[in-house]
């Protein structure tokens, strides 16, 4: 879910989805007001998701962007990138050297949409919540270094850290930490359905078929107070099956703007065919893909398979067959372009070799060939990668592999579960520090429920987190990658760039989506 870099000058779009139930909404592209944008990031409300718009339990990069409009949040990620700036708050700040107490005061006058004020009470409310729910589908996790919230009068409150966490301004600029009014949140359970209420920049409705959202109409909040100003009194996010119907409906002037994500075909062939009324913008991006493993699945609880799959997958020949431009090898969790970046897994296994691949086999004494499973969501990631990995494992002799798709519902809840032994996942950081690239993934209580342990690494974690010149942590972040390299709890693959086109008749498209694929609605503006 979700986390960034500087974003070059360009056209962007976001696509989000939509809300249950109201009204229509007259569309940018259909002759309203409204700006119509465009996604292929699917919210489903379902058995295995029965909440996927509470911050309890949203986790993935569409449901924070539905909920970066709506709620807010006691930080938020300032236009341009850098440090979080205050949003809800008017103030926050350590109090201590040590990285372990923050105090933020919040705005006066601040209210959600329906009028009642917000208070510190409903930020330590939320909060707390948010920490006894502790769904194992949700982003607990960041937030989990809390010892207690100490309420100062209404408009003051202090977060008192069990550990030092100098990334801690930044997790309270996520969604997880978002502000929930008692009204409408109950604070023991989850809020199944796709509704929110908030006191964020915009108010929403939403509309689904069968639990699938289709659209998503954002109004101007009017009771908003924060840094933002938006430029713009009405946004209609629209979801799209796959890539192929988004860029129609883009060609067609159904919607004024495509995003997330185009695929790298469509890319392909608005770069080699330019239209006068579409402009692409290609955007840096922290997006990431990699394969997680179930670490106690016998097939392959041995590292020796995991470390052979390491040093057989060829990175380069995905990204140029399967993503062509859109797409760069990664050799470690952080990217390149995140600083305490190492190319671990290059360092470690070198070029693809079968040679090589044979021996960690043989030195383990595995029967080869090795069957494994690869699973994949058939709704969000394309089958031609997967089939690739596939290709390569089986053309080595060392592996029989077979691909299976889920839809994505199905899919995350069995990954969570421990059904799939390898199956492949994007991750968007939540915020821009190496942090944030490792400890979701290692940390007890990781998004993956992964059953990997390295005490090493959950001992450098915090250690890393006590240092307020982040660039200090690069030694500590080395040694991480190293770790993962070694013990291939989860493989990455590669690094993914961002694209957004869009019509004329639309500013502030540049600014539309930061490097971590935050959305930013209140950048828009229709100069129709």
């Amino acid at each position: 879910m979700n986390r960034k870099t500087l974003v070059l000058p360009a056209m962007v779009g976001l696509l989000a989805p939509v809300l249950v139930a109201c009204g229509s909404t007259e569309s940018g592209a259909g002759g309203g007001d409204a700006i119509v944008v465009g996604t292929t990031d699917k919210i489903i409300e379902g058995k295995d998701s029965p909440a996927p718009l509470d911050p309890a339990f949203a986790y993935d990069t569409g449901s924070w962007n539905v909920l970066r409009q709506t709620l807010q949040t006691l930080m938020h990620a300032p236009r341009g990138g850098g440090e979080p700036v205050p949003d809800a708050a008017q103030s926050c700040a350590f109090t201590d050297n040590a990285s372990q107490s923050y105090r933020c005061k919040l705005r006066s006058g601040l209210k959600f949409s329906d009028g009642t004020a917000v208070t510190a009470e409903d930020v330590k409310f939320s909060v707390e919540r948010l920490l006894k729910i502790n769904d194992t589908n949700g982003a607990a996790a960041l937030l989990s270094n809390i010892d207690t919230i100490e309420i100062k009068g209404e408009h003051e409150l202090v977060f008192h850290l069990s550990t030092p966490d100098a990334t801690f301004p930044y997790k309270l600029s996520t969604p997880a930490a978002a502000i929930l009014s008692k009204k409408n949140y109950d604070g023991k359970k989850l809020r199944k359905g796709l509704q929110v209420d908030g006191s964020g920049p915009y108010t929403m409705k939403a509309t689904d078929e069968g639990g699938a959202v289709t659209k998503v109409v954002f109004s101007k909040n009017g009771s908003y107070q924060g840094d933002v100003e938006p430029r713009n009194n009405k946004v209609e996010l629209r979801v799209f099956k796959d890539s192929e119907a988004m860029t129609k409906a883009l060609e067609k002037g159904d919607i004024d703007i495509a995003t997330r994500e185009i695929d790298s075909k469509h890319i392909a062939k608005m770069l080699d065919n330019p239209s006068k009324d579409i402009q692409l913008t290609e955007l840096p991006g922290l997006s990431i893909q990699y394969l997680a493993f179930n670490t106690d699945h016998p097939s392959v609880k041995d590292k020796a398979v995991r470390q052979a799959m390491a040093a057989l997958i060829d990175r380069g020949q995905i990204a140029a067959d399967v993503h062509a431009a859109t797409a760069e090898p990664l050799y470690s969790l952080i990217p390149a372009s995140v600083g305490g970046h190492e190319n671990a897994f290059y360092n470690k296994y070198g070029d693809p070799s079968v040679k090589r691949a044979k021996q960690y086999l043989q030195r383990a004494n595995i029967t080869t060939p090795v069957k494994i499973s690869l699973h994949y969501a058939n709704d969000r990631y394309a089958v031609e990668e997967f089939e690739a990995i596939r290709d390569q494992l089986n053309a080595s002799g060392l592996f029989q592999v077979t691909v299976k798709g889920a839809e994505w519902s199905e899919f995350r809840a069995a990954g969570q579960r421990g059904d799939y032994p390898v199956y492949g996942l994007g991750w968007v950081p939540d915020f821009p520090d190496p942090d944030n690239y490792i400890a979701p993934f290692l940390e007890k209580g990781n998004f993956l429920n992964s059953p990997y342990v390295s005490t090493e690494a959950r001992k450098l974690i915090p250690e890393s987190r006590r240092l307020a010149d982040r660039a200090a942590a690069d030694e500590t972040f080395a040694r991480l990658q190293a770790i993962i390299a070694e013990d291939v709890p989860v493989l990455p693959l590669w690094q993914g760039k961002q694209y957004v086109a869009s019509r004329k008749g639309v500013n502030g498209v540049e600014r539309l989506l930061n490097g971590s694929s935050d959305l930013q609605l209140w950048e828009l503006e229709n100069s129709k």
